[in-house]
């Protein structure tokens, strides 16, 4: 049975990262709770410092029913959950140097919708398609899932569709407006994201979004329904549209590659790379990086000629195109984040100083 104590104080810390529009919160052995706010930890208020057996029993109060078997076996557990009915959280639970710790990412109830959030207005093309191949990518925690569930509920609001996720966890929960949406959690729904995407092609899936491509199985098929008439939507832990490209193609042994990048070249639409950014005066602000799969980038990916991807997108800002750099620059212009924070986040520091002027 559950420490009445221990619930009392997660409900506490949670309702302080609501409050304080923190992203994730930390509990670790001989640290008070974290926040992560504005990009930065920092201490929980009245949050005293946790010994080991403090953090193990406050982050087991967390498990539902079954799950601490569970945990026990595999020494960390992903699952997400609903605060009151007014917030989502995204878990991990995991061991290290054998204690206890935990990372809950906040998730909020509320799909914001690509104004809000700031992104490119040419993204709301993407989602009039039928059939194609849409990637968002970038590092941990700057939003990835945010920008997905904004484009799906765009779709959910102005097509008479069938949207299926495959997820793990489940993260952000659609509520169906014109189209069916059909949420499916990995280890609970079904077995792995590969079985998920292959039983789709029996579902009438219009649109589908794999929370995300870890293995060369999932990566074949979301390509392969992308060219039989369906909307996928994905994400990659990688930085820039190259890279992600240049990723998916490495994954194939050499004997596949060439197959690999005709059928890549044919079916992407674009990729997404996003970045939050602290901003002058607190919060976060967006950066990205928007590659289109014009004629000329389907091109350069058939023929194997990745690295002249980052020049395309330098050059076609007329066909809406945007490149990490030049967006970092419009905020330093504007005076929204600092040049040292731009610099932190650049991958080509003399462009990025180039674009701003010394």
């Amino acid at each position: 049975m559950p420490d009445p104590a221990n619930k009392k104080e997660i409900d506490r810390l949670i309702e302080e990262v609501i409050r304080r529009d923190a992203t994730d919160l930390h509990i670790v052995a001989n640290k008070p709770a974290m926040l992560r706010v504005d990009g930065r930890l920092v201490s929980s208020e009245n949050s005293q410092v946790l010994d080991v057996e403090s953090a193990k029993n406050l982050t087991l109060s967390i498990l539902q029913p079954g799950q601490e078997e569970r945990f026990r076996a595999q020494k960390d557990i992903d699952f997400s959950f609903t605060f009151k009915d007014t917030a989502r959280f995204r878990v991990n639970i995991y061991e290290q140097m054998g204690k206890v710790s935990s990372a809950l990412r906040f998730l909020p109830s509320r799909i914001r919708s690509v104004e809000e959030l700031n992104l490119p207005p040419i993204l709301h093309e993407f989602i009039q398609v039928n059939q194609g191949f849409f990637l968002v990518v970038g590092p941990s925690g700057h939003g990835k899932s945010t920008a997905l569930a904004a484009m799906l509920d765009d779709i959910n609001r102005t097509r008479q569709d069938h949207i299926l996720t495959i997820e793990d966890p489940i993260e952000y929960v659609f509520a169906p407006d014109k189209c069916i949406i059909d949420q499916r959690e990995v280890g609970i729904d079904v077995s792995d994201f590969h079985s998920g995407l292959r039983a789709m092609f029996r579902e009438d899936v219009d649109v589908c979004m794999i929370g995300e491509m870890r293995d060369t199985e999932t990566m074949s098929t979301a390509i392969t329904a992308a060219e039989t008439g369906h909307l996928i939507f994905s994400t990659l832990h990688t930085n820039t549209a190259a890279q992600t490209i240049d990723r998916i193609i490495d994954t194939f042994p050499p004997h596949q590659q060439a197959q690999i990048r005709s059928q890549l070249s044919a079916t992407l639409l674009g990729v997404l790379s996003r970045r939050l950014i602290p901003a002058i005066g607190g919060g976060l602000i967006n950066a990205v990086e928007l590659l289109i799969a014009s004629s000329a980038v389907r091109n350069l990916i058939r023929e194997g000629k990745i690295h002249q991807i980052d020049m395309i997108i330098e050059t076609s800002s007329e066909e809406g195109m945007i490149s990490l750099n030049r967006s970092l620059a419009d905020l330093v212009e504007r005076k929204l984040i600092t040049r040292e924070n731009a610099e932190i986040y650049t991958s080509n520091s003399a462009e990025l100083n180039m674009l701003i002027g010394k």
